[in-house]
């Protein structure tokens, strides 16, 4: 397996393992989608086309150096100008480049061309992850680099897909065209998957689309192709493609996990719940600003453990998590975190890394809160 490299947010080169045709590093991969080939076509035509360009033009340039040198008696001819010629030279570019535009008009208008899809997916970008929604299916979730923080920081090997990882694929059946709608609820993202031939930006206040039909089931990985903050090196795309009949099966039994949750909406959660589920929020969407023991980066982002003024205002507590904090790196989690993971990790918050509030905040306050 080679590597290519990819630059993190701190200035470092770092090799990713890749596989197929980003493997030789040469060349963009043909893809698995209708499009990706087309554009892979188009950029080996016009490539072989600037090749015989090339070939043609340095071939008569040496040939002239060569040939009419001083060295061997040559004498400039004393010419200024010759209308034959210029109009040759401008009329072949010309043609050239209308020979080129012609099957480059038509993958631009397919590119744009997101009407008669199957299904549409919302695509937010967020520092420093994406949120997907299956429009009209009532299904949405968070997908955060999976690659553990000991890779990232040299304590442990690195992994086949290290930073090209996610705890949660974007799943998409093949064979259906699937409309992407993309935003942004901070700073501009690219979603980039070149095997999808797919880059597109996020943008906040402002809904780009693209479109994709995957030929052939598999696991495309890509990553945000946009400066978008220090962890830019860790917002990892990826797309699981698969069958149809998997995909309907896999909709449907997260249909019913959101179904389920939004029941659990109505009840009492016991501490250890909260516990666990606040542990598994503060790892994939907390952690990476605020360390996982708790400990924080100040003066950008303060410690958790042992913050008294946060312990003792828990509403404070509450408020910061949902709303953020303006004119900070704190962002609100209101629009990207459902109401029993925001009162989860805020329990957990309060009662984790020798933190003794001994309170609980329930989905169901949460919930009316975010009505409000």
């Amino acid at each position: 397996m080679r590597k290519r490299l990819v630059w993190t947010a701190s200035g470092t080169a770092m090799g990713v393992p890749v596989s197929g045709a980003l493997a030789s590093g040469w060349n963009m991969p043909v893809g698995v989608t209708d499009l990706s080939r087309d554009i892979h076509g188009l950029h080996m035509a016009i490539f072989w086309i600037c090749v015989v360009i090339g070939i043609v033009v340095f071939g008569a340039l040496f040939y002239s150096l060569f040939r009419y040198r001083r060295s061997r008696g040559a004498k400039p001819s004393a010419f200024h100008e010759h209308t034959t010629v210029e109009v040759i030279w401008t009329i072949v570019p010309l043609l050239i480049l209308v020979v080129i535009a012609i099957p480059a008009t038509a993958t631009l208008k397919s590119m744009y061309d997101a009407s008669d899809a199957d299904m549409e997916v919302m695509i937010t970008g967020q520092q420093w992850r994406w949120r997907y929604e299956y429009r009209g299916e009532e299904v949405s979730f968070i997908s955060s680099l999976a690659t553990p923080r000991e890779q990232i920081a040299g304590q442990q090997e690195k992994g086949e897909h290290y930073l090209l990882e996610v705890d949660r694929s974007l799943v998409l059946p093949v064979d259906r065209k699937v409309r992407l709608l993309l935003t942004s609820d901070d700073v501009i993202h690219s979603w980039w998957v070149p095997e999808l031939g797919v880059k597109q930006d996020a943008i906040p206040g402002f809904v780009n689309e693209n479109w994709v039909r995957i030929n052939e089931p598999g696991i495309y990985r890509g990553q945000c192709a946009e400066l978008c903050g220090r962890d830019h090196g860790f917002m990892p795309v990826v797309v699981e493609a698969v069958e149809p009949e998997r995909f309907d099966a896999w909709l449907a039994e997260r249909q019913a996990e959101a179904a389920e949750a939004a029941m659990g909406l109505d009840r009492e959660w016991a501490m250890d719940e909260l516990m666990a589920r606040g542990e598994q929020v503060y790892g994939t969407i907390c952690a990476s600003c605020h360390q996982p023991d708790g400990s924080g980066n100040p003066p950008v982002f303060p410690a958790l453990a042992g913050n008294q003024a946060l312990l003792d205002d828990r509403e404070r507590h509450i408020e910061t998590v949902i709303d953020g904090i303006a004119g900070s790196a704190m962002p609100g989690f209101a629009n990207t975190l459902d109401p029993a993971e925001i009162a989860a990790v805020i329990t957990y918050e309060r009662n984790a890394w020798g933190n003794e509030a001994g309170d609980t905040v329930q989905p169901s306050a949460i919930a009316e809160r975010l009505a409000d």
